[in-house]
């Protein structure tokens, strides 16, 4: 009797155990989530404001981080948001540049780019710089 009761108990504690995905590695700020920095692992409860990120939703889209997110965190929805290329490209005749940020204001002469960091920055299109 005592060993049927143990392996019941067994069962249900692994039953009520949530499957979520957790850091192997830290991430940094706006970093791409890959599966190589990510685990599975079978945790009791989670806090009521995390929603848990799943393994489908990484591999049918691509996610970078909102914040730092720690070794050994649980990936949370509320920490990452779809990947979406912000990079303007510049073509000066055989040559291309290409910058991070978003165009702010465009016209023939220059074109305005706003950094990851809030800083604008004025390119013109001729090539010189002012």
């Amino acid at each position: 009797m005592l060993r049927l009761s143990v392996l019941i108990a067994l069962l249900t504690i692994n039953s009520y155990a949530l499957t979520v995905v957790v850091a192997k590695d830290a991430f940094q700020f706006e970093e791409k989530v890959s599966i190589k920095k990510l685990r599975l692992v079978n945790v009791s409860r989670i806090k009521k404001a995390c929603v848990p990120l799943t393994l489908q939703d990484i591999q049918n889209n691509e996610y970078t981080t909102t914040h730092y997110i720690n070794r050994n965190s649980i990936i949370c929805k509320k920490d990452v948001i779809k990947y979406r290329n912000e990079a303007v490209t510049f073509k000066f005749g055989s040559l291309e540049i290409e910058k991070k940020g978003k165009i702010v204001f465009e016209n023939d002469q220059f074109i305005r780019i706003k950094k990851a960091d809030g800083k604008i920055e004025k390119i013109y299109k001729d090539g010189r710089l002012k």
